[in-house]
């Protein structure tokens, strides 16, 4: 291997390029919510008189999520009111924050559908509820061993489209250690980390517009155009093969914002700033994934069923549900 100082057998590497920026996962197309489409203006629920919710976007931001998500200053406040009022009279049993910053999240990343935007929502809790291994005691104090391995971290400079570099090194995790739930788990932290700055939200799943693998071995190649073929087209195009060649990573992600590890000029990959950042951010993950809820039965149980789902399947059968949007995630 050339340059960075990088052996033959250096493992391999993944570095996800996340768009948690104001987009949605859906088509450009608008979808104008049946709720919302039903009342003029003048007729939509007002906000409350105090709100806690103050725009953090610029006013670039604000254009953008006008133009791309129909999202209007004017309206914001009274959308979010919407949501929350079909929460409480659709799914009065889901035990989730009604906060302003919280539910702009999913209607954010539907395009303000207020229907598609519940659903979200619905589906944000059921994959949190039926994988408890996961998501209880989610925080960061409890994955200090994994953040302390290396496994994961985000570099600290965004690429040209302001998209964060989530950076996984594999090799890092020794199974001996912890069970590999563990680094699931130390991934969602990171994401909803991620999504707390109202500049990167995209509510869940994430979208990620781009997976680079370096040091790859030759089995993961084979492997992968097996299962290629499988997947939608517009999956399998974000999964870029750099192998050992740096100067095909260099094409896709900037030298500049790369560490020198990898044939950046960013310095050398430091995990600790990131650390730090996560384990700051302790009380607000025990607030949000620490306290006591309901069952998962009685969350859903007057709710929308998850997409792809029926109503009669039983709660712990919606683990598929659970891959199919971690999938989506990650």
């Amino acid at each position: 291997m050339s340059g960075a100082g990088l052996s033959p057998h250096h493992a391999g590497l993944l570095f996800l390029q996340g768009s948690w920026e104001l987009m949605s996962e859906e088509s450009d197309s608008l979808r104008t919510s049946p709720s919302a489409a039903s009342l003029s203006e003048s007729e939509l629920p007002l906000p409350p008189a105090h709100t806690g919710y103050v725009c953090s976007l610029t006013e670039d931001l604000v254009a953008k999520a006008r133009e791309e998500l129909q999202e209007k200053p004017e309206w914001r406040l009274r959308d979010v009111q919407a949501l929350r009022d079909m929460v409480r009279k659709e799914c009065p049993n889901l035990s989730t924050s009604l906060e302003d910053a919280f539910l702009l999240r999913f209607l954010r990343a539907r395009k303000f559908d207020y229907d598609r935007a519940l659903q979200l929502l619905i589906n944000y809790h059921s994959c949190r509820r039926s994988w408890p291994e996961v998501f209880n005691n989610l925080r960061p104090s409890a994955l200090k061993e994994v953040l302390a391995s290396g496994f994961l971290t985000v570099l600290p400079h965004t690429d040209p489209s302001g998209r964060h570099i989530l950076c996984l090194r594999p090799d890092r995790w020794i199974p001996s250690n912890y069970p590999i739930t563990e680094n699931i788990r130390a991934i969602y932290l990171t994401l909803e980390k991620l999504i707390q700055s109202e500049e990167t939200q995209d509510g869940f799943p994430i979208r990620i517009k781009a997976v680079h693998v370096v040091n790859e071995p030759r089995i993961f190649k084979g492997i992968f155009a097996i299962i290629k073929p499988f997947l939608k087209e517009k999956i399998a195009n974000r999964f870029f093969l750099h192998g050992s060649d740096l100067n095909s990573l260099h094409s896709n992600l900037p030298r500049n914002i790369l560490p020198k590890e990898y044939g950046g000029t960013a310095g050398e990959l430091d995990i600790t700033a990131w650390n730090a950042a996560l384990l700051a951010s302790e009380e607000d993950f025990v607030r949000e994934f620490c306290q006591p809820g309901p069952p998962c039965d009685s969350i859903l149980g007057q709710a929308l069923p998850p997409e792809g789902l029926s109503p009669e399947v039983p709660c712990d059968d919606s683990m598929r549900a659970v891959k199919s949007q971690l999938y989506s995630c990650y």
